[in-house]
């Protein structure tokens, strides 16, 4: 049974013949090879353009940005996969990456989505930003959804990592529309949420992207893409210096068993 439109399968990324490999319809060797960089090749590779100046500095500095986290849970699920299979590297990085959701990666996308329904709202209701920002952090609130990329357990003033992103956007001459609404929503939070949650890196990310004319919908790409350089260098420090069981125990030891058990069933002390 057919599901979909299509019924021919077409791709206008890459094709080949016995002497060229056709990328976005340049010669791979000829014009790619050794003349872009690679985070230039991701967006051509992305979009099918070369991406403008601006472009660039925003992609690379967000790159940059939210490569490395620390052992977060993605980078403890890496290692504890490598110190159990360490033949498979592939599976330890796709093993960081799973967890790529609302909580962990996702909030960048989330927040971009947030950004373009508060440009809709305000140029369909020819609002000013605030009223059009109010207006839907107050439909997050009635729907008891949280902001994303406000707030931070560890950065109570802004993430210090929004000034950087911001800085290079502004002298790299990209659109700062994006950026106007992420500080427009950062205003209305406190009277809206009754808390006050400062811009994180996940709100700078989309407000410079977008920006720069980055694909709303292709953002959960960035930090994906990002993560998985961040997850190689952890896997190749794992197999020099291994934690992975040792994470494995510091988690173990700690849990509390809460269930029934057998009569006459005493714990190791």
């Amino acid at each position: 049974m057919k599901i979909g439109k299509e019924t021919i399968p077409r791709t206008a990324i890459c094709t080949s013949n016995q002497e060229t490999i056709v990328v976005r319809g340049l010669d791979l060797c000829r014009d790619l090879i050794g003349k872009l960089t690679f985070t230039e090749y991701f967006y051509l590779l992305l979009t099918g353009e070369r991406a403008r100046p601006e472009t660039l500095a925003v992609l690379d500095a967000a790159l940059v940005a939210i490569t490395e986290h620390g052992l977060v849970p993605s980078v403890q699920a890496a290692r504890m996969t490598y110190a159990a299979s360490p033949e498979a590297l592939q599976g330890a990085v796709a093993a960081g990456l799973l967890g790529c959701g609302s909580v962990i990666l996702g909030a960048a996308e989330q927040a971009g989505h947030l950004f373009e329904r508060i440009k809709t709202r305000q140029e369909s209701q020819s609002e000013s930003l605030d009223e059009a920002a109010l207006a839907v952090i107050g439909e997050y609130r009635a729907a008891r959804q949280p902001i994303p990329g406000y707030g931070h357990p560890l950065h109570k003033e802004r993430d210090p990592r929004v000034a950087s992103l911001f800085e290079v956007s502004k002298q790299a001459g990209a659109g700062q529309q994006y950026i106007e609404i992420a500080e427009a929503v950062e205003r209305v939070i406190p009277g809206v949420m009754k808390k006050d949650l400062r811009l994180n890196v996940s709100a700078a990310i989309p407000a410079v992207l977008l920006g720069a004319g980055y694909p709303l919908r292709a953002l959960r790409g960035i930090p994906i893409l990002a993560r998985s350089a961040g997850l190689i260098a952890h896997l190749f420090e794992e197999m020099n210096q291994p934690i992975g069981f040792a994470l494995s125990y510091q988690a173990s030891r700690e849990v509390e068993y809460v269930g029934n058990t057998p009569s006459g069933f005493k714990p190791d002390a």
